[in-house]
């Protein structure tokens, strides 16, 4: 009798977590645990990368550090900061000398230096790094290297327990091959329609069955439309929420009511005026 994969268990984790994997993410996990890797997830904005992130550390009972990216992004944001104003205070109080400055006790620590310094691996969540500046790629080279931050007043500060990495990506700008070449690599696409109605049944079990296919029928159905923000898997979980509210079970019976809940899944002015009744109708009319 063969026993089942290390990436079939980790799969089956995440899913008592509530997160179902496809095949070729479980096993991108499974080797970035493995093999102590960074993993570099790409796609579109809303199929659960960052869940991702959530989900593995539930799994391995870790720590979840997350740095969020954006325009503009800098060290002191990202790896740490000394404290200007207790450093002040300590040479008014105390006299202190320079160098009896900058030590711990006046270290901001941030996303990054905090990741390093733990006792035990955390999962460190890299948040849509492709918003940040591309000099920004540059002071994270060390850290997915060689999993150490050097602080010009103190040294090199190594890692205790080495970070498990998980990066995101929207695709906003393309990211650099030095960033690449230190990550494992996945593209993680919205999911097929089997994989969504087991999102679903994990997430919304109160969803009867025949309803739940009717839903995820007409937001798949959605994505194949001209809108500019494609509904993601937690639009669809809003939606599912607000249909179950309203004691709607059939997406045929009140089309008013159904009209008005697609503010859970377009988000623009441009999208709404994209799928007005006649269109919502032709959706419904195919997934009913």
């Amino acid at each position: 009798m063969s026993s089942t994969s290390p990436q079939d268990q980790l799969k089956d984790a995440l899913a008592a977590t509530g997160y179902v994997a496809d095949d070729t993410l479980a096993m991108a996990l499974h080797l970035a645990v493995t093999l102590g890797r960074p993993l570099l997830l790409e796609g579109p904005a809303g199929v659960g990368k960052t869940e991702i992130a959530r989900a593995l550390a539930e799994v391995r009972q870790a720590r979840l550090i997350r740095l969020q990216c954006y325009e503009g992004l800098d060290a002191s944001h990202a790896i740490y900061e000394w404290n200007y104003q207790r450093q002040l205070l300590a040479i008014r109080a105390e006299g202190a000398r320079e160098e009896s400055l900058f030590g711990d006790r006046f270290l901001l620590k941030r996303p990054l230096l905090e990741a390093i310094s733990q006792d035990t691996p955390p999962v460190l969540l890299i948040d849509e790094i492709d918003r940040a500046d591309e000099e920004f790629e540059a002071y994270l080279l060390e850290v997915l290297s060689e999993f150490q931050i050097t602080i010009p007043e103190i040294g090199t500060v190594t890692a205790k327990a080495r970070p498990l990495v998980i990066l995101t990506a929207n695709g906003t700008r393309d990211l650099s091959d030095a960033l690449r070449r230190r990550c494992l690599y996945t593209y993680v696409d919205y999911p097929d329609r089997d994989t969504e109605l087991a999102i679903l049944a994990r997430r919304g079990p109160q969803i009867e069955a025949r309803l739940a296919r009717q839903i995820v029928g007409v937001v798949q159905a959605l994505r194949c439309e001209d809108l500019e923000k494609k509904p993601g898997i937690a639009e669809m979980l809003d939606w599912a929420a607000a249909l179950a509210g309203l004691g709607i079970n059939d997406l045929t019976e009140d089309r008013a009511a159904l009209q008005a809940t697609l503010v859970c899944l377009l988000k623009t002015a441009a999208d709404r005026d994209a799928a007005p009744p006649e269109v919502l109708d032709r959706i419904i009319g195919k997934v009913a």
